[in-house]
């Protein structure tokens, strides 16, 4: 009997391994069932699920030119159906109810824009009547800067409470 690619046979366990079991096929050839091929649940220890010399069903998955068979024991055996979901029944006098639909998800609330804390007397947007260049903007700012250094250096105590040492 040929083994072909898609078929379901049954075969004996004749080796096994950390990465999946060799299984011997009814033509006497051999083929091997991956570790990921034994159930459909996780598999961490091959010998929880499988013992050498065991009877197995097993579905050849794929036939390489070399002569490597592989086998899956999961896809061999049908797969449990899913129970199905029952809606509740309605209550004497009740309508039966209507699916629901999800609820719109909120809108994620915009970060509000950083508040300008520094001194209330520099304006340093450009008003609409005002259209200078930069360079006329940052010679303001120099010129605001020097102002507040020199009365730092004369010794005036400075918005955060630091005065120069008598």
């Amino acid at each position: 009997m040929q083994v072909e690619v898609g078929s379901i046979v049954e075969g004996k366990v004749t080796g096994i391994t950390k990465f999946g079991a060799f299984v011997e096929l009814p033509d006497g050839k051999s083929g091997m069932v991956h570790i990921s091929e034994v159930a459909d649940v996780f598999v961490n220890d091959i010998a929880d699920f499988l013992q050498q010399g065991q009877e197995v069903k097993v579905k050849v998955i794929q036939s390489g030119e070399d002569g490597k068979i592989s086998l899956s024991i999961k896809k061999a055996v049908p797969r449990p159906a899913a129970p199905a979901r029952r809606a509740p029944r309605p209550r004497d006098g009740e309508a039966a109810p209507r699916p629901q639909s999800r609820p719109a998800p909120k809108p994620k609330p915009q970060p509000k824009p950083p508040v300008f804390t520094g001194d209330p007397n520099l304006d340093w947007t450009p008003t609409k009547s005002d259209n200078a260049a930069f360079e006329d903007m940052l010679q303001k700012y120099k010129q605001t800067s020097e102002d507040k250094l020199s009365g730092f250096k004369r010794g005036q105590p400075s918005r955060r409470g630091y005065s120069k040492k008598k």
